[in-house]
This record gives structure tokens, C-alpha cells and sequence, in this order.
């Protein structure tokens, strides 16, 4: 790089110093410039190498002055050979006094200009052009050379250089306590501070921390978070990088940039290394459409060399983060190398209600907001959603110019995040009607239902991509799902066609959606559960691997074609059967159904609570009560 620069600065300098010292005046003939001189129109002469001479005229507005058509008034011309110039000087200063004398006498004008002046062009030129090879090479042979010799080095050594960012400790480093909702992880992960730490109390024993731990979970869980806190703790350089970062175009690059990490973290030993999305670099080699990746399969090999290569008294742990972790290959995640897998699962109640603690640390709350119930009420949520749902709170608050964030701005944002934006798009009579059915044939399947997710709201207000919400969730954390449950799901996902056909005769497009999802669910009861008495309890392998990723192309079905029919015919049946149910149970709540249709016509939106005080609903005292005793026919 460095040699590039010097080069195209000497070559533009040569290129200005050149033009700078050709004469920019226009060339005249000799009979003109002795119109010149008769007329007392010189100015400024100078002589140029006794055979050129330069000037500017006095007057640019003179009728034979605008003729020559000067550029600025200047011109040149070429003399004939003269072996004494005073006559003609004398000559040209007496035709000027002439021409000028009133003003040349009454000072408004001052006497032609004659200066002698070497021709400074015959010398620079050739100077400079005979300077300049020289300089060429000898920036050949002190920088162009030594790179010829050793091609990823010197101006090239930035390209294979290891990306990675190096945290050092101070006062914004992240620690345990920064860090909620993970306790399991976190007491995984003490072992690994403890080594970092006092490395040689696991020496005195003659254990051997893992050299690498894997960290498996969910996007948005906390994985990088928690690799960060690890080192905080611990007070030692962090290295962070992500997998795709080793990956490029020219084979042995990411292999090279292996290297370079891994020896610069064992000049700055104890420390920690973290490998983000490490699938990009560690997947099954050989595998897929077309064979492997020479530069990934390259890649990953020098990682796994590297990771061979610690010594026993070397304090470096190498963590990594992955939510695919079925897709790395086994050599990686033998003993010796990530041979300890945490697992960074979605926090429970508590540990949301920990994490949202953390994230609410630096924003005003009205009394009115109760992060338990909203803890609670967020099931499913990662930390990153959390975050989220916390930072859209507090832009809503502001939004309305309030001094803390209350809890209908918790509620908004999490309708926004769960349900998506409103649309400002205003519905006809008929369409506000028709949603309504829709929607309220969803809602009323929750409610009555035996083992549905209670319901949590119901609107016809457009949001995202649907025309109206429908939402409904357990009120607990669920570990696992019975067949009833599943049935319920889909019981309550047919129902808004089953409104539409029992109002209108027929089912329309609204429904599709639901439908899929639907479909989906059973034939993951059939295929995958074992929840059908035809199918028998197997698990069906049905394009859980993608085919580039190398499992699934070279191996031939697990099952017959008579299998895959009666598979197809189970899935109807069991989507059948809902559907008849879910038509059934409105039909039998049919007043109940025009009710909480007038009621969304209305009011546009409506929570559980205001659709069971509207249908006189009393909730029984245990949430489990209706999952007990559940009877699905069929299934």
C-alpha cells in the first residue's frame, strides 16, 4: 500500500513539474509581433534562451490586439537567429516612448519591461526525467522486491490478518451481573472463569478445563452476551469474531486468519476466544450439492489443528455460539475440542422478569407497571425480545410526551411486537363485518374449547399482513404438549373458517394462513409425534435437513409410497375432524357468536377479560383444570 502511494505521488509530481514549465502563453507569428512593437502595445518582455521571446501586451481592448486573440494578454514568439539583441531592445523601447509618451511622461503608464531570463525548461526537464527512473528503482528493489519474495506479507498482511476485536476490561465490561435469566449457564460457565482466573489450583490436581465450549440456543438468548460476561469476569483479553469473517474468496486466506488469531492469543495468554455463528465455518465437510467448500473445509481444518495444538498449561478457552448446532461436523465437537455444549434456552418467568430488571435499569416506570404480570404474560420471549419489548415501551411513552413509561405503553408495545403495527386502512361495513365472524370464530373456538390457550385478545383492527388478530397463549410455561392440546390448536385455528361458512355460506380466502398453519401442526402430530393410531408411533424424517447441507441427498426415503399415502390421508382426516368440530361448537354458540360481533363492530378490539364479562364467562381457579380430562375423537 505504502509503495503504491509513493509511486503514484512521484508519477503526478513529475506530470505537474512538467506542465508547470511549458509556457502557457499563445504562440504568435514574427510579422505580428512587430505589429506589436510599432504600435507600443508591449508591456512586459522577457527573454527566454536568446531565441524565444515571452511578453503581454499593454491594451487587451486594442482593435489588432483583439485579433491575436491572447489568452490574458500574454503571448511568445520565436526570433530569428540574432547574435545581439541590444539594437532591437533600443528599437523596442524607443517605438513604446513614442507610442506612449503623454502617458508615460505624465506617469500613467510605466515604460516597457525588459528581463533577461535563462530558459528554465532545457534544464528541469530532462533533469527531472533522468532523476526519476532512478528513484523507480530503487523503490523496486527496498519495496516491490521483498514482497515478490514472501507474497502475503508486508502491504498484503492487513488481507489475511485476523479480524477479530479485542475487549479489554474497564469500567464498561460485562459481568455475570449483567446477565439474568441464565443461572444454569451461568453456573456451567463458573468452571471456566474459576481456570481463567487460577489456572494453576486445576494444574495441582492435574485437571483440564474443556478447551472449548459451545454454546447452543435460540437467536436472541444471550449467547454472545453471556461469552462476554465470561471474560469480564474472569479480567482477561476478549476475542470476538464472527465465523463468516474467516470465509473468503481465495482459498488458504481463512486458514491464515486461524492462525493469526490463535498465535496472537497465545502472546496474550490467559485470554478468551469467541467464535459467533460458528455453523458459517464448522459444517459437515464434503457435504451438500456439488461436494464441499475448499476454503470453509480448509478453514475449519486449521481451527481443529489449532485446537490440537494447546498445551496443557496454555489458558485459553475457545467459546462458540450456534443455533444449528446438528449441522457442525463431528470432528468439532469431539472430546478434546468443543467438548462441552451449554444449552441457552428460553428463560422462564423468572428469568424474564430477572432480564427485564436489567433492562429497565435506566428508564422511569409509573407505579402502574408490574414487571412480574408482564413477565409472565410474555411467554416464549428471549432476552433479545425483552430488550425489544422494553425499548419499544419507552418509544411509545415518549411519543406522547410522558415523563415515565406506564403500563399501556407495555401493553402497546407488546401488541406491536406480538400482533405487528395497525394499518390506518379504513374497512367498509360489510368488510368490518365479515372480519368480525372471522376473528370471533377464532376467539369463541379458545373459549370454549376444553385444552385451548386462553384467549388474550381479539381485534379487527388490520396489523401486519393480516386483515385481524386473533391471539391466545397458555397462562404457564409448558415443557411439552399432549395430542388434545395439539387438537384444540387446531380446532381454534379452523374456526374462523368455520364462522365464515356458517354465516356465508362458503369459505373464502381469509382463511389460507390459518390453514397452513394448521396443516403444518398435523401432519407434525402424524409424522413426527406419533399421534396417530393408522400411522403407529414412528417418526417420519420429512425435510428436517436442508439438502445442502449433505444429510439428506445421498439417502433414500424412509418409507414406501402406500406410507406417504396413508400419511396424506391421516393429515386430512385429523384437519376434517376439526374443522366438523370447530363448526359444531359455534353452531352451538351461535348467540354468543353475534354478540361478540356486534361488540368488535363497536369497540374494534377486545382483551379476555371484557369478552368474558360480555359473554358472562366465570374463569375457573386452575388454569390445568380444562387439560385434564380431554377426549379427542379420532386421535
Amino acid at each position: 500500500m505504502a509503495f503504491a502511494v509513493i509511486l503514484g505521488a512521484l508519477l503526478l509530481i513529475s506530470l505537474f513539474a512538467t506542465w508547470l514549465f511549458v509556457p502557457a502563453q499563445k504562440s504568435i507569428s514574427y510579422d505580428k509581433y512587430l505589429g506589436l512593437v510599432d504600435r507600443g502595445q508591449i508591456a512586459k518582455l522577457t527573454l527566454v534562451g536568446g531565441t524565444k521571446i515571452q511578453g503581454e501586451v499593454r491594451d487587451q481592448e486594442n482593435d489588432f490586439v483583439k485579433d491575436l486573440k491572447l489568452s490574458g494578454g500574454r503571448f511568445s514568439v520565436t526570433l530569428p537567429h540574432i547574435d545581439n539583441f541590444d539594437p532591437i531592445l533600443r528599437e523596442i523601447r524607443e517605438k513604446d516612448y513614442k507610442a506612449n509618451k503623454e502617458a508615460i511622461d505624465a506617469k500613467e503608464k510605466q515604460p516597457v519591461q525588459i528581463n533577461p531570463e535563462e530558459d528554465q525548461s532545457q534544464w528541469v526537464g530532462p533533469l527531472l526525467w533522468g532523476v526519476l527512473p532512478m528513484v523507480l528503482i530503487l523503490l523496486f528493489f527496498f519495496f516491490f522486491l521483498p514482497r515478490m519474495r514472501d507474497p502475503m506479507g508486508g502491504a498484503y498482511s492487513s488481507f489475511v490478518r485476523s479480524p477479530a476485536r479485542r475487549y479489554e476490561k474497564g469500567k464498561t465490561r460485562t459481568t455475570f451481573e449483567d446477565v439474568a435469566g441464565m443461572d444454569h449457564a451461568k453456573k456451567e460457565l463458573q468452571e471456566v472463569v474459576e481456570f481463567l482466573k487460577t489456572p494453576e489450583k486445576f494444574h495441582r490436581l492435574g485437571a483440564q478445563v474443556p478447551k472449548g465450549v459451545l454454546l447452543v440456543g435460540p437467536p436472541g438468548t444471550g449467547k454472545t452476551l453471556l461469552a462476554r460476561a465470561v471474560a469480564g469476569e474472569a479480567g482477561v483479553p476478549f476475542y470476538s469474531i464472527n465465523g463468516s469473517e474467516f470465509i473468503q474468496m481465495f482459498v488458504g486466506v481463512g486458514a491464515t486468519r486461524v492462525r493469526d488469531l490463535f498465535r496472537t492469543a497465545k502472546e496474550n495468554a490467559p485470554c478468551l476466544i469467541f467464535i459467533d455463528e460458528i455453523d458459517a465455518v464448522g459444517r459437515m465437510r464434503g457435504a451438500g450439492v456439488g461436494g464441499g467448500s475448499d476454503e470453509r473445509e480448509q478453514t475449519l481444518n486449521q481451527i481443529l489443528s489449532e485446537m490440537d495444538g494447546f498445551l496443557p498449561n496454555e489458558t485459553i478457552i475457545v467459546l462458540a455460539a450456534t443455533n444449528r448446532h446438528d449441522v457442525l461436523d463431528a470432528a468439532l465437537l469431539r472430546p478434546g475440542r468443543f467438548d462441552r455444549h451449554v444449552v441457552v434456552d428460553r428463560p422462564s418467568w423468572q428469568g424474564r422478569l430477572a432480564i427485564l430488571k436489567v433492562h429497565v435499569r435506566n428508564k422511569p416506570l409509573a407505579d402502574d407497571v408490574d414487571l412480574e404480570k408482564i413477565a409472565r404474560r410474555t411467554i416464549g420471549m428471549s432476552g433479545a425480545d425483552l430488550r425489544n419489548l422494553a425499548n419499544e415501551a419507552a418509544l411509545i411513552a415518549t411519543r406522547f410526551d410522558k415523563n415515565s413509561i406506564e403500563k399501556t405503553d407495555f401493553e402497546r408495545a407488546y401488541d406491536r411486537i406480538k400482533m405487528g403495527s395497525s394499518r390506518d386502512e379504513p374497512l367498509t361495513d360489510v368488510e368490518k363485518r365479515r372480519t368480525a365472524y372471522h376473528e370471533a370464530g377464532h376467539a369463541l373456538c379458545a373459549i370454549y374449547e376444553a385444552g385451548a390457550d386462553p384467549l388474550v385478545k381479539v381485534s379487527i383492527i388490520p396489523r401486519g399482513m393480516a386483515g385481524g388478530v386473533t391471539w391466545s397463549q397458555p397462562d404457564e410455561d409448558q415443557m411439552d404438549i399432549s395430542a388434545a392440546e395439539m387438537m384444540a390448536k387446531l380446532i381454534m385455528a379452523m374456526g374462523g373458517r368455520a364462522a365464515d361458512r356458517m354465516i356465508y355460506g362458503e369459505a373464502n380466502s381469509g382463511a389460507s394462513q390459518d390453514l397452513k398453519q394448521a396443516t403444518r401442526l398435523a401432519r407434525m402430530m402424524v409424522t413426527q409425534f406419533g399421534m396417530s393410531d393408522k400411522v403407529g408411533p414412528v417418526a417420519f424424517r420429512t425435510g428436517e435437513e436442508h439438502v445442502f447441507l449433505g444429510k439428506e441427498i445421498y439417502e433414500s426415503r424412509e418409507y414406501s409410497e402406500g406410507t406417504a399415502r396413508l400419511i396424506d390421508e391421516e393429515v386430512q382426516r385429523i384437519l376434517r375432524e376439526a374443522d366438523h368440530r370447530a363448526y359444531e361448537l359455534l353452531l352451538k354458540h351461535r348467540a354468543e357468536l353475534d354478540k361478540l360481533v356486534d361488540a368488535l363492530v363497536v369497540n374494534e378490539e377486545l382483551d379476555r377479560e371484557e369478552v368474558e364479562k360480555l359473554l358472562g364467562i366465570v374463569r375457573p381457579l386452575e388454569a390445568k383444570v380444562r387439560r385434564l380430562a380431554i377426549e379427542v375423537p379420532g386421535v
